[in-house]
C-alpha cells in the first residue's frame, strides 16, 4: 500500500521552466551581436556546457549562468565585452528574483492527497534559491517533510525512503521530469505520477517511460493528482 508521496518542486507545484527559457533567449540576444546564429546551434552549446557543468555547478539559476559566461567566452573567441559578460550576470539574477506562481489547482491537490497519506516535497537545485521558493510558495504547511538534493537519482530516493521507513512500493511521486521524477523511483519498484509541463529542459527530458507504464499514470493537469493516487493505490493492493 502507497503510505508516502513525493511532489516535485519546479514545474509540478510552481512555475519555473518558462523563466529559464525566458533568460536563454536573453542570452541569444547578446551572442548575436557576436555570431552568426543561424548557423551557430547555440541551445545545443548551451545544454552541452549545462551537462558538462552540472557536476560541478549542480542545477539552477547560479550554475546556468556560470555555463552561459563560460558559453560565451568560448563562442566569441574570447571577444565578448566586460558589459555584455555584465549582462548575462543581470539574466541569472533575473531567474533567481522570479516571483513564485503556483500551477492552478495545486495546492488543493496536495491537500487532498494529504488527506490520506503523508506528503513529502523533493526538489532538487541550489538550496538556497530552492528554500526561497518553497518559503515563497505558501504551501511549506502541507508537507511533514521537505527535502532538497543535489540529484534525484536512486540514491537520493533510497535514503528519503529509509528515513521514512519505507519500501520502494510504499511510495508514488508526482512530477513533471521523467528522469528524476518517474523513472528512478519506479525503477526502485515505486509507483510514479506524470504530469507532462509544457515545456521541459532537455536534460529532464531524456529518459523513456516505456515499459514503466504499469506503475506510472499520467495526469494533465494537477486536478488529477488525487485520484491518480488513489488508482495506483488500487494497483498496488491488487
Amino acid at each position: 500500500m502507497i503510505e508516502l508521496v513525493g511532489f516535485d518542486g519546479d514545474d509540478t507545484l510552481w512555475h519555473s521552466e518558462g523563466y529559464y527559457q525566458t533568460a536563454h533567449d536573453a542570452f541569444e540576444q547578446v551572442i548575436g551581436h557576436y555570431v552568426d546564429l543561424a548557423n551557430l546551434g547555440l541551445r545545443d552549446r548551451l545544454l552541452s556546457t549545462e551537462r558538462r557543468n552540472i557536476r560541478l555547478f549542480g542545477y539552477g539559476a547560479k550554475g546556468m549562468t556560470l555555463s552561459m559566461l563560460e558559453a560565451a567566452i568560448e563562442i566569441t573567441q574570447s571577444r565578448i565585452s566586460a558589459a555584455d559578460l555584465h549582462r548575462i550576470i543581470e539574466i541569472g539574477k533575473r531567474v533567481l528574483a522570479h516571483p513564485v506562481e503556483l500551477l492552478p489547482g495545486i495546492r488543493d491537490a496536495v491537500a487532498a492527497v494529504a488527506e490520506r497519506h503523508r506528503v513529502v516535497l523533493i526538489t532538487k537545485g541550489d538550496l538556497f534559491h530552492q528554500e526561497q521558493k518553497v518559503a515563497n510558495s505558501g504551501l511549506a504547511d502541507l508537507f511533514h517533510r521537505i527535502e532538497i538534493v543535489s540529484e534525484k537519482d536512486h540514491a537520493a530516493y533510497r535514503r528519503v525512503l529509509s528515513e521514512f521507513g519505507l519500501a520502494p512500493g510504499q511510495f508514488a511521486m508526482v512530477g513533471n521530469s521523467p528522469r528524476s521524477d518517474i523513472a528512478p523511483v519506479v525503477e526502485l519498484g515505486g509507483w510514479g505520477v506524470y504530469m507532462p509541463y509544457h515545456v521541459t529542459w532537455a536534460h529532464e527530458a531524456d529518459s523513456d517511460l516505456a515499459g514503466l507504464a504499469a506503475r506510472v499514470a499520467e495526469v494533465k493537469n494537477p486536478h488529477g493528482i488525487p485520484a491518480a493516487i488513489e488508482a495506483l493505490q488500487a494497483r498496488a493492493a491488487a
